[in-house]
């Protein structure tokens, strides 16, 4: 009897052995099925032939590899207006003067360090690669002013608050940052401590600040392989977005409805933390007028309201920013290539792409896409690319939420970013903080972060065994 009621005691345990393995591989199966493209990568080549093998701190800051020798000099144009500073006017630098009156950097590059992603301020540092999105409820605009600014501005501040100024005029006020603990515990006890912002503006120049004040911190993101998701044709992202979640799989991307200054109408947004920005020349532009106060053509408005008094100030011609200027930071800005993928041949790596698609991170980080065949440029033409994002909206969770709306984007609301190049962020730029506004220090913290549509990925995550949350790391490490 005794032989007996072991047997029958074995027999059940690999039966539920079998039933456990049997449902890990369906999670498995199912979650590949979910996201149209596998995780398993099966070239280094994440950006298609233009990818670099650059694993330094240069590693986002390299020209697409399959551009031409005559682009290259064009490239290297538009890396000279990005890298300098601007000035003052009137300077004997005319090429770049008009800086400010109001501004938050007096360079691309002083956001975007070595191309990368910025860092939140330490200390009293003046935050230069973070700054603040302001508005006031959109209930109290009109509606044409929402569909071409996506957000109602703050009055005698605008729509972004600026800390640094010219000489002889006052800064909009100092971005603070509080830090708060936030404990997160897994299944086998193991314990992280996140940190939680908290944001305040103390010292507003121009009157009182309203109650109903929205805000919303943006770090600079990395800048490469932007030409590539430009490529990517519309109908692939439309195609992929399920705003009513009719499959149930609880995942609901939609793609934002923003306004395009060039055609006069309404598009796809698919730049920015909340895809806000149709195409990079608009986003470029957008930057040089929000975050160095210069005009151009397609932004000939900078972001100084008429209480500032900008316009008493000399400024650096009509626009600033000239088209030809313009036209080689967009090139620039849209050439960058993207590094190659590295030890993707790891056991440790392959898992942890295994588990990527296990626990459905590759429903929202869609791995794979495909450039359009008639792209306006030949290196950007039909190339299959890696940059795991739908480039769509996702409700990521209380935690994360600005309740700030712009377009279509609601306040949980954030664009799917690109995890292409992520394992060598630190890299080139040891204090870069991941996210939209750097909070987490660590991948693992940004993965906690994660909920809303994420939630369940998280949660999986926290239980997951702790060799196996080290592979999923090393995966993203690899990227």
């Amino acid at each position: 009897m005794c032989h007996f009621s072991r047997f029958f005691a074995f027999r059940r345990f690999a039966q539920c052995s079998l039933f456990l393995i049997l449902l890990a591989a369906s999670l498995v199966v199912a979650s590949l099925q979910a996201a149209e493209s596998p995780a398993i990568q099966s070239s280094p080549m994440s950006g298609g032939d233009g990818a670099v093998e650059q694993f330094d701190h240069n590693a986002y800051s390299l020209p697409l590899r399959n551009m031409s020798m005559t682009k290259r000099l064009d490239f290297s144009v538009g890396n000279s207006f990005f890298r300098n500073p601007w000035v003052v006017a009137p300077a004997s630098t005319e090429a770049r003067d008009g800086l400010g009156p109001l501004f938050n950097t007096n360079s691309c590059q002083g956001c975007h360090l070595k191309d990368g992603r910025g860092h939140p301020p330490m200390g009293d540092e003046t935050p230069i690669a973070l700054f603040l999105r302001l508005s006031l409820p959109s209930d109290q605009a009109e509606p044409e002013t929402l569909e071409q600014r996506g957000a109602l501005p703050v009055p005698n501040y605008g729509l972004q608050l600026q800390t640094s100024a010219i000489p002889g005029v006052q800064p909009e006020g100092k971005l603070v940052i509080e830090y708060r603990p936030r404990e997160v515990s897994f299944a086998d006890g193991h314990r992280v401590t996140l940190q939680e912002p908290l944001y305040s503006i103390a010292e507003p120049a121009y009157g009182e600040l309203p109650n109903t004040l929205l805000t919303s911190p943006r770090l600079a993101p990395p800048m490469i392989g932007l030409g590539l998701l430009e490529a990517i044709p519309e109908a692939d992202l439309m195609a992929a977005a399920d705003p009513n979640d009719t499959d149930g799989d609880g995942i609901s991307g939609r793609y934002n409805q923003v306004w395009d200054v060039r055609s006069g109408t309404t598009v796809m947004g698919r730049f920015g933390w909340k895809a806000g920005e149709p195409s990079i020349e608009q986003q470029s532009m957008h930057a040089f007028a929000g975050d160095m106060g210069l005009t151009s053509r397609l932004a000939p408005q900078t972001d100084c309201m008429e209480i500032q008094g900008c316009d008493a100030f000399a400024d650096g011609g009509t626009p600033e920013v000239s088209d030809e200027i313009a036209d080689f930071i967009t090139f620039y800005a849209s050439s960058l290539a993207v590094p190659m993928r590295r030890n993707m041949d790891d056991p440790e790596v392959i898992q942890g792409a295994e588990t990527f698609n296990a626990l459905g991170c590759a429903s929202c980080h869609t791995p794979r896409h495909r450039t359009a065949s008639d792209a306006p440029r030949a290196a950007l033409a039909n190339q299959e690319i890696w940059p795991y994002s739908d480039l769509l909206l996702h409700d990521m969770g209380e935690a994360l939420a600005d309740h700030r709306s712009e377009f279509q984007a609601d306040g949980r609301e954030w664009r799917t970013p690109p995890l292409w190049g992520i394992g060598l962020a630190q890299t080139v730029n040891p204090r870069a903080g991941f996210l939209h506004d750097g909070r987490a220090r660590t991948l693992e913290e940004a993965v906690l972060w994660h909920g809303g549509e994420a939630e369940a990925a998280t949660q999986a995550y926290r239980h997951l065994p702790a060799d196996q949350r080290a592979e999923l790391i090393r995966f993203l490490e690899s990227l």
